[in-house]
């Protein structure tokens, strides 16, 4: 299934937020959307699930959904939005219980999700024994329980330690790399974004347009052992948004 984001654009108010934005996120794929703060990034996720409708242009899906897939699409957050009177294994659980699936059936695929994300031992823990990396991977652990089409995930790592994220972003790959899925993946990190992306879409300033998307070309379990071409990479999108940035700063501060 594909993720179609087409000419959208978007005003709140008399602030132009988002102009002309197109993308997709095919099958398998992870999209990376970076640019400089207020530039509309988390507002674009929010249309992309169907939270908002943007004033002009559309978000659509294509194609047919995973087999056993109980939601095309959802979201991992960057604050984790686990319940503190669930265990891990309750707070995985919580997204299938509406589903009139067989408490069997349940229970499988919670296994299943725990032991993907390096989870089991900790199925019985409560979510103030976690460290912060752990909570993430409870947040994904959900997320992949529903078997999704399309993952999308809102700087799932920011909260994180820099060690913490890097151990993370290995986790990921590793996922992925044992199943592959798709993703809208947005954060301001840009190590993150060639880490992780197929591609990178990198957005102006407000208001937000695309001012280049940028391949990586190397295959997603392959790139630990090419990090100059991914440093190289980086340093490409950051020469690309860099007086984006800098304006962007200044305008902030002016508003504040």
């Amino acid at each position: 299934m594909d993720l179609i984001v087409d000419a959208v654009s978007h005003d709140y108010g008399d602030t132009e937020v988002l102009r002309d934005i197109s993308f997709t996120v095919g099958e398998g794929e992870i999209v990376a959307v970076v640019g400089p703060s207020g530039c509309g990034k988390s507002t674009l996720l929010r249309f992309a699930g169907g939270l908002e409708t943007p004033d002009r242009g559309r978000v659509s899906l294509a194609g047919e959904p995973p087999p056993g897939s109980l939601n095309p699409l959802t979201y991992v957050f960057q604050d984790f939005a686990l319940l503190p009177w669930r265990t891990v294994a309750g707070n995985v659980s919580l997204v299938l219980e509406d589903r009139g699936l067989d408490r069997g059936v349940m229970r499988s695929i919670v296994e299943d999700v725990l032991a993907r994300t390096k989870l089991s031992e900790f199925r019985g823990a409560w979510p103030r024994q976690l460290s912060g990396g752990m909570k993430q991977r409870v947040a994904i652990a959900r997320a992949l329980s529903v078997r999704p089409a399309i993952m999308l995930m809102d700087e799932p790592l920011s909260a994180l330690d820099a060690q913490t994220r890097e151990l993370l972003m290995d986790d990921f790959v590793e996922l992925w790399g044992r199943q592959p899925f798709s993703a809208c993946y947005v954060t301001h990190n840009l190590a993150e974004a060639v880490r992780l992306g197929d591609r990178i879409v990198v957005l102006s300033r407000r208001p937000g347009r695309v001012r280049e998307i940028v391949d990586i070309g190397i295959p997603l379990p392959e790139r630990a052992a090419h990090m100059a071409e991914l440093e190289a990479l980086q340093r490409q999108v950051w020469a690309v948004m860099r007086d984006e940035a800098r304006q962007a700063d200044r305008e902030l501060a002016n508003v504040a």
